[in-house]
């Protein structure tokens, strides 16, 4: 068994068919279907149903996919422990909520002092991330602080106090709890928070909206769409601009910690480590 007829058969198992497996490989499709029938030969067992829309894993084959993705984490893992300690360097997958105001500061510090590191961003809701980065897709991730899997080790970063916005009309808290809700989808740590006073009000919103951008979000509040609750840091200019209005909740549903999670039992490999000691030189807590 080659970790290469691994990696194909966990590409099949995502991907559902061999021909969208091939195009992911720039294989032949036979090729793709040599391995798994080889895999399937040394394993004395059918790991796919076979199908008219594709393909679909049996109970063996989602078994075989547990241990698969772990075999491979550990192998990647194992890659990046023999990397040299004196000079960051490969490939650094990081996540992060799209309301860190601070992000840009602590990317820019890192990458200018690292320059072998090939850093990707990928933007997300908490519940998202958090999953992610437990599943090895991610090296870490920037999220709301909150009850995490143990699994996970966690660095305090940036403190936030979230606001209630809403546009340019004179209105009283009150008259805001009859407004639309406008935000993430669920998983978001600050939806979360805003819920749970509405909730604590007895307040049902009568119509909520979810958009996939902050961008969206905020416009959509300029236009007197409705409500969201965001950090103030990034929406302080617009209200300094006249776009909205600012209203305060109190201090157990405003007061939020950003943190960066990565699992614990992960390899601390000094691409990572340096990345740490970068959130810790510009934390803001």
């Amino acid at each position: 068994m080659e970790f290469k007829d691994l990696e194909i058969f966990q590409m099949v198992a995502e991907k559902g068919t061999i021909t969208d497996a091939a195009k992911e490989f720039s294989y032949v499709q036979s090729n793709i279907t040599a391995r798994i029938q080889k895999l399937e030969t040394e394993l004395n067992t059918p790991l796919f149903n076979r199908h008219r829309r594709g393909m679909s894993l049996t109970p063996e084959g989602k078994k075989l996919l547990i241990y698969s993705k772990k075999i491979l984490s550990l192998t990647d893992e194992m890659k990046k422990a023999v990397q040299s300690k004196n000079e960051p360097s490969g490939k650094l997958e990081i996540g992060t909520v799209e309301t860190v105001i601070h992000l840009p500061k602590i990317l820019s510090t890192y990458i200018k002092k690292y320059k072998n590191v090939d850093l990707s961003l990928f933007t997300g809701v908490t519940e998202t991330l958090e999953e992610e980065v437990l599943n090895h897709k991610l090296d870490g991730a920037f999220v709301t602080e909150s009850d995490f899997n143990p699994d996970l080790v966690s660095h305090e970063v940036f403190q936030e106090e979230l606001v209630l916005i809403s546009d340019m009309r004179a209105s009283t808290l009150e008259e805001l709890k009859e407004e639309p809700l406008i935000c993430f989808s669920e998983g978001c740590g600050y939806r979360a928070r805003l819920e749970a006073w509405y909730k604590d009000q007895n307040i049902t919103p009568q119509k909520v909206m979810e958009f996939g951008t902050l961008e969206t979000i905020l416009r959509s509040i300029v236009v007197g769409l409705g409500v969201t609750f965001v950090p103030k840091s990034a929406v302080i200019h617009m209200e300094q601009s006249g776009l909205i209005q600012c209203h305060t909740l109190p201090d157990q549903y405003s007061k939020i910690k950003t943190v960066f999670i990565r699992r614990a039992d992960s390899y601390l490999t000094s691409t990572i480590e340096k990345f740490i000691e970068t959130i810790e030189t510009n934390k803001q807590i």
